[in-house]
C-alpha cells in the first residue's frame, strides 16, 4: 500500500521518551526512520527498567515500533563523516540531547543546513533553546510541575500530584510531530527546510488550555480531585468494591435527567432539590447518595453500559491491566500483538490516528545496530568490508 510518508525519510537521534515517540509516530505513518544510537550500548531506555535479562525492556521496545537502527560514533572524525552522507539523504533530523550538543560536536543546525539545505531539523529540549531558564534540563516530571499539570493535580489539601498519561514527553513527541509535517509541507513550495523546535514545557501549557480558562478569566480554582466543577464528584464507588471499582459520571445539562431514568429513577425527575445544576450543587450531598446508592448495585462496566449507551457521559476508570484486555481497544487495533522471533511476540500499543487510506502495521523495535550494514550500504554505498573496519576502529558496533 502507498503510505502517507513512505518517501519521508528521518534520521531519530532521539532517546528515552520525548524524541522516540516522535519518531515512532512518523514511522507508524511510514517514513523510513533510521534510529542513530551511540557505540556506548545505546538509549538508555534499552535496559532500564528491563523485565528480563535477555530483552530490551518494554520502555524502550514502547516507543520505538517501526524503526530501523544503527550505531554511530559521532565524537570520530570518521562517524561525522558517515552522519554527514545519512544527512544529504535525510527528510528530517530529529534530536533530544542537552542543549548545545550538536553544536559541540561541529554539527548544529548551521552547519546541516549547508549540506542539506532542504532537511528539516526538529529539536525538543525541556525549556526550549532560547530563553531564561534555557539551559535547565528537563523529563517528564519536571515539564508536568513547570506547565501547570501538578499545580492543578490532586486534592485541594494535600500536594500536587504528577499524572500518569506522558503529556511531557509523548505530548512533545506529538507537538515536534506536528511541527515536522507542517515543515514538510512548506518544503513543497519552497524547496528550503526548516528548523522545528519544541519546548517540554511549552507543549504542557498548550495542553493545560482548558484548565486555565478560569485562570485567564481572573478566577482562582483550586485543586479539586475527583470532584465535579461545582460540588458534586464526577466518580463513584460500583460493585464489588476493591480500590479500582469506579465510575466516572458526569451528566451536565439534560443528562441528569436521562442519568436518573437509565436508574430506574425516574421518580426524581424534576424533583426541585435537583431540577437544575445549581439546585445540585446546593443539594450535593444527596445528589451523590442518590447516585453512589445505584452505582453500588453494579460492576463499573455495567455501570458505563447503562450509562453511557442512553447517552450519558460516563466511563469506567480502566486499569492499566484491563486496558490491554479491552475488545474496543483490541477491535481498534489500539492493542496490537507484535510478532518478534528474538525477543519473543508480545502485546504493544498500535497507532491512534486512523486514515482511511492507510492502514499502519505496527513492526518490532530494532534490536542494537541490528541494521547498521543495511544502511551503511545500501543508503550510502560502502562496502561491507568497509563497514567492518568501521566496526574495528569503534566506529560502529557489532549488532546484537
Amino acid at each position: 500500500m502507498d503510505r502517507a510518508l513512505e518517501d519521508v525519510k528521518v534520521l531519530d537521534l532521539t532517546h528515552v521518551q520525548a524524541g522516540p515517540s516522535c519518531g515512532q509516530m512518523l514511522g507508524f505513518l511510514g517514513a523510513d526512520v533510521v534510529k542513530i544510537e551511540d557505540t556506548r550500548g545505546g538509549d538508555s531506555t534499552r535496559w532500564e527498567l528491563a523485565h528480563r535479562d535477555d530483552s530490551d525492556s518494554f520502555y524502550f521496545l514502547i516507543f520505538n515500533n517501526n524503526k530501523r537502527a544503527i550505531t554511530l560514533d559521532l565524537k570520530t572524525e570518521k562517524g561525522k563523516e558517515v552522519f554527514r552522507g545519512l544527512v544529504k539523504w535525510a527528510d528530517v533530523l530529529l534530536e533530544n540531547f542537552s542543549k548545545g550538543m550538536l553544536n559541540r560536536l561541529g554539527l548544529g543546525w548551521d552547519v546541516l543546513q549547508q549540506i542539506n539545505p532542504r532537511l528539516v531539523y526538529a529539536t525538543i529540549k525541556g525549556f526550549g533553546e532560547y530563553g531564561p531558564q534555557s539551559d535547565y534540563k528537563g523529563f517528564e516530571f519536571v515539564a508536568q510541575a513547570v506547565g501547570g499539570a501538578m499545580a492543578t493535580t490532586g486534592h485541594p489539601d494535600r500536594p500536587p500530584v504528577s499524572i500518569a498519561p506522558g503529556v511531557g514527553d509523548s505530548g512533545s513527541g506529538l507537538h515536534a510531530a506536528i511541527g515536522i509535517l507542517a515543515a514538510l509541507h512548506k518544503r513543497e513550495r519552497t524547496d528550503k527546510g526548516q528548523k522545528v523546535e519544541v519546548s517540554m514545557q511549552d507543549a504542557v501549557v498548550n495542553l493545560m488550555r482548558m484548565r486555565l480558562t478560569p485562570t485567564l478569566a481572573g478566577n482562582v480554582r483550586p485543586r479539586q480531585g475527583h470532584m465535579g466543577f461545582r460540588g458534586v464528584p464526577m466518580v463513584f464507588p460500583t460493585s464489588p468494591g476493591g480500590p479500582d471499582d469506579y465510575v466516572m459520571i458526569h451528566p451536565r445539562g439534560d443528562g441528569w435527567d436521562i442519568m436518573l431514568a437509565a436508574m430506574d429513577k425516574a421518580e426524581l425527575i424534576g424533583d426541585p432539590r435537583f431540577d437544575s445544576e445549581e439546585e445540585r450543587n446546593k443539594n450535593a450531598e444527596e445528589a451523590t447518595q442518590i447516585i453512589t446508592e445505584w452505582t453500588l448495585q453494579h460492576t463499573k462496566q455495567e455501570a458505563m453500559d447503562i450509562l453511557a449507551g442512553t447517552g450519558v457521559l460516563a466511563g469506567a476508570t480502566y486499569t492499566p491491566e484491563e486496558l490491554l484486555e479491552q475488545p474496543h481497544l483490541i477491535e481498534r487495533e489500539m492493542i496490537v500483538s507484535v510478532d518478534d522471533s528474538v525477543r519473543g511476540d508480545y502485546l504493544m500499543i498500535g497507532m491512534p490516528i486512523k486514515l482511511s487510506d492507510d492502514d499502519t502495521v505496527v513492526t518490532r523495535a530494532p534490536r542494537y545496530s541490528e541494521h547498521t550494514v543495511e544502511v551503511l550500504t545500501t543508503i550510502l554505498g560502502y562496502t561491507e568490508a568497509e563497514v567492518a573496519k568501521m566496526r574495528d576502529q569503534g566506529v560502529v558496533r557489532e549488532a546484537k
